[in-house]
């Protein structure tokens, strides 16, 4: 019984909806019809704000609020409107895109959040005010909606409508949150994202070296997104961001007198501002009235080239902006079509005709709003220049005339689809005479075509198109016009270090200099300083501390400094590694210089005496003590000054080993032949006593045995130095850290000493003897002389170890070579000068007569 009532009830609400006139469902409310109509098979929804401001009504929540009431006149969104309808009657006569099918479209003229929501909801569902059976199978739902100009506004409806999978593409809504697949699922745009936008800008600050910026932004989706893109950029690149704020134009005005107290109070001089053409009038307006300039702007697209900046309080402000915008293009045949627009062609457009009252400055027939001069329509638009006939920088209108050549692309693609080879299940494709909003959405996707000028279109996963931008710098701008220069290029679809290049144009900068303004916390640290971050503050400020010796840094704003190798040595300004410079006793030093002095006159001297002695050879004096082995220790003295110049000069293999071999032995020979003529002392006494015959053991053979046998243990003391660990040449780079000391290493410690000490045993024996010998009765008293010059050799010999072991570099040779020169002139002096005194100057004391009165006298 039950069943059967429900099927009576649905016979009886079939038979009510198949009577052919009746209603089944009414309409309970309308959305403002569109602004501008045009009938087609193929029906395309425009979303456009014609009016720059309005005024919403209070809602009392006792009827349905009032529309909001529009104001002012924005052309540039006219503009793109126009352009559209250009696109759509442009593809009608083509006999290439959709041949047999012509596009219509319906444009929304909506101002506010509310309105602009209402005229997406009724593209997507149409607006018929009855349902029956003679229309409830066509629908109105328009196959794509182009707009709106504004990323929040778009958010909201794109959202909604985007769950029945209608594509809404955008010409100028470039948040980077819309490319959100999941939460806008049919949304595409032909402006790239701000997520590019904002990298490129970071980039952009770099390139100019402004590390220190302020950042004001917009209080919606668009502003704050792109902001925190920017920001997360910008100090990846070690840019800081020394303020952030956000305003919106409609907020209270203390928020906008709080940011710019902000920004009279910051140190940065270069402000990004990101963030649409409303909201920099405003902010420029109150910067110039509280009489803030020198400021630097870098500017998003979503301001920086619209035209209404030339009216705006504080326009000079912003001067000298720059930031990147989408390319120019040239769309031939737009510049008729506007000049073309008149009241005839759209009578039903209130918008239309309060346009052609704001451009011709008159009133037409049947307005309420009278003008100084009435108009009939009829005037034309030709000889007119204004920003709605303006097409020398089609930016974003290309992006609009891009969109409706993307659906029709999408929907020519749907159309030649051919039966069993259809993207859909089983190969299917659309029906023609029922297109679904997802079908048209999968081919849209996949579009992928060139326009007329060669520019490729197509659509990534999420929607976005390619970033390629244009660097301009507004170069001027007055009451009538703005001078716009493009000052350089992105692409990011290039290599990272190939995204941005820069064209030879001079740039205005921010205030009209024309320089790169500076924008640091901190200058930069020049190569040889190192950053040392300031406490509690940002990474940017910091200060420049010298490098540490033997560190550099050769990169501007270096955090580190960093070691030379071993043998370089930084320069005066600490900015580079140059080699150390080498330090060796040389000939060419002063020190080397007087040295060498010193030896040469030692030498001549010694010859000087060796020349007196042997002329008088025959005289007593010479021949009182034994005058072979005088000249042999006149020869040995000269040896001794002429192996001082062998440790003067640059250390090599045979000078290191010459120059101590040289010495032992010369040494070893000096000291020989002193110790022999000391024993000749003892000995001749020793002969004067009675029944001694001593001097036959020591006579000149032994002598000359002695010095020999003397020589030949230092000789093979040095052979075997040589042989089992010789001296050689090494670089000292311990002593000193900032050069290298060229010196001879002893080898073998122990040959070393071996050689000094045997030199300082028969030293100190040669000294013993004649200690003994001092007081015995020779003819010139020579032990007594030999004695001081032992004392001296010894004293200075002692002195030479500690001095040796703790002199550094090149004066541990120097006071090697003094050592040897003080010594050999001791011995030269105190044995040879007193007997060429007597030879000279006391030549009567230098005979056999005063001699054996002397020895009488001393016997006596």
């Amino acid at each position: 019984m039950q069943r059967g009532s429900m099927s009576l009830l649905t016979l009886v609400l079939l038979a009510m909806m198949t009577r052919i006139g009746k209603a089944v469902c009414v309409l309970q409310g309308r959305a403002q019809p569109p602004e501008l109509f045009k009938a087609g098979d193929l029906m395309l929804g425009g979303i456009f704000t014609f009016r720059t401001e309005f005024r919403a009504s209070i809602p009392t929540f006792e009827s349905i609020p009032k529309s909001p009431t529009c104001m002012n006149i924005n052309l540039r969104e006219f503009q793109f409107a126009q352009t559209m309808i250009f696109a759509i009657d442009e593809l009608n006569r083509s006999p290439d895109l959709l041949p047999n099918h012509t596009l219509g479209y319906k444009i929304y003229n909506a101002c506010g959040m509310s309105n602009i929501m209402k005229s997406a909801i009724d593209l997507a569902n149409g607006q018929r005010t009855e349902i029956h059976e003679g229309n409830c199978t066509k629908s109105e739902t328009t196959q794509a909606v182009i707009g709106h100009s504004a990323s929040t506004p778009t958010m909201g409806f794109a959202q909604i409508i985007g769950r029945f999978r209608i594509p809404v593409i955008s010409h100028f809504a470039t948040c980077a949150c819309l490319s959100n697949r999941e939460q806008y699922p049919s949304f595409f745009r032909t402006i790239p994202s701000d997520y590019y936008q904002s990298r490129a800008l970071a980039k952009l600050v770099k390139h100019f070296g402004w590390t220190w910026v302020g950042a004001i932004s917009s209080s919606n989706d668009y502003g704050i997104d792109g902001m925190t893109t920017f920001i997360e950029a910008a100090q990846e690149d070690g840019v800081c961001i020394e303020y952030y704020e956000a305003f919106q134009q409609t907020g209270p005005i203390h928020e906008l007198a709080k940011i710019v107290e902000v920004v009279k109070r910051s140190t940065s001089k270069v402000i990004l501002a990101f963030m649409t053409h409303r909201e920099i009038k405003v902010l420029a307006a109150e910067l110039y009235k509280q009489n803030i300039t020198g400021l630097q702007l870098v500017g998003s697209d979503a301001w920086l080239t619209d035209n209404s900046l030339i009216d705006s309080e504080g326009h000079s402000l912003l001067v000298g902006s720059i930031g990147f915008t989408v390319s120019r293009a040239q769309i031939p045949g737009l510049g008729k079509h506007l000049r073309d627009v008149s009241p005839s062609q759209f009578p039903d457009s209130q918008f239309v005709k309060d346009f052609w009252e704001y451009v011709f400055d008159c009133s037409l027939n049947g307005t309420a709003n009278m003008q100084p001069r009435p108009c009939t329509g009829s005037e034309s638009l030709h000889n007119i220049e204004s920003l709605f006939t303006d097409v020398s920088e089609l930016r974003f209108t290309n992006n609009v005339y891009k969109s409706v050549y993307a659906v029709a692309h999408a929907l020519n693609n749907l159309f030649e689809c051919e039966e069993g080879m259809g993207p859909f299940s089983n190969g299917d494709c659309a029906n023609i005479e029922h297109i679904e909003p997802w079908q048209v959405l999968h081919y849209l996707q996949n579009v992928n075509f060139r326009m007329k000028h060669g520019e490729r279109v197509f659509f990534d996963e999420n929607g976005d198109s390619p970033a390629v931008y244009e660097l301009i710098n507004l170069q001027s701008i007055t009451l009538g016009a703005m001078q716009i220069a493009q000052i350089g290029v992105y692409n990011s679809t290039l290599p990272s270090n190939n995204q941005f290049t820069m064209n030879d144009i001079p740039i205005v900068w921010g205030g009209g200099i024309y320089r790169v303004p500076a924008s640091v916390c901190s200058e930069s640290c020049f190569p040889g300083t190192r950053k040392v971050l300031q406490k509690g503050k940002p990474i940017c400020c910091y200060d420049c501390i010298p490098c540490a010796d033997g560190e550099i840094s050769n990169a501007t704003d270096s955090s580190d400094c960093f070691e030379c190798t071993v043998e370089f040595w930084p320069n005066e300004k600490k900015d580079k590694c140059i080699p150390k410079p080498t330090e060796f006793l040389s000939f060419t030093d002063i020190m080397g210089i007087v040295l060498t002095v010193f030896c040469c006159f030692g030498v001549f001297l010694s010859i000087l005496i060796f020349i007196i002695f042997l002329v008088h050879k025959e005289t007593p004096i010479v021949r009182a003590n034994n005058s072979e082995l005088s000249f042999l220790l006149l020869l040995s003295l000269k040896l001794c000054f002429l192996c001082s110049l062998t440790f003067i000069g640059q250390p090599s293999d045979w000078s290191c080993m010459l120059r101590h071999t040289a010495f032992g032995i010369t040494f070893v020979l000096c000291i020989s032949c002193v110790l022999g003529k000391t024993i000749v002392v003892l000995m001749a006494f020793r002969a004067t006593l009675p029944s001694s015959n001593v001097m036959k053991w020591f006579g000149p053979t032994q002598q000359r045995l002695s010095v020999l046998a003397f020589t030949l243990i230092q000789v093979v003391i040095c052979m075997l130095w040589l042989t089992i660990n010789p001296p050689f040449p090494v670089k000292n780079m311990e002593t000193y850290m900032d050069k290298i000391i060229l010196e001879c290493a002893l080898g073998s410690p122990i040959g070393f000493w071996a050689v000094l000490g045997y030199i300082g045993l028969l030293a100190l024996l040669c000294f013993i003897l004649a200690f003994l010998a001092r007081k015995l009765p020779d003819s010139f008293n020579e032990a007594k002389f030999i004695t001081f010059s032992m004392v001296i050799f010894c004293a200075v010999w002692i002195t030479f170890i500690p001095a040796y072991v703790s002199s550094p570099g090149k004066f541990t040779v120097a006071v090697e070579i003094f050592a040897i020169l003080a010594s050999t002139f001791g011995l030269l002096i105190c044995i040879f000068v007193p007997k060429c005194y007597i030879i000279i100057f006391k030549p009567e004391q230098n005979s056999k007569i005063h001699i054996k009165s002397k020895m009488q006298s001393k016997s006596t």
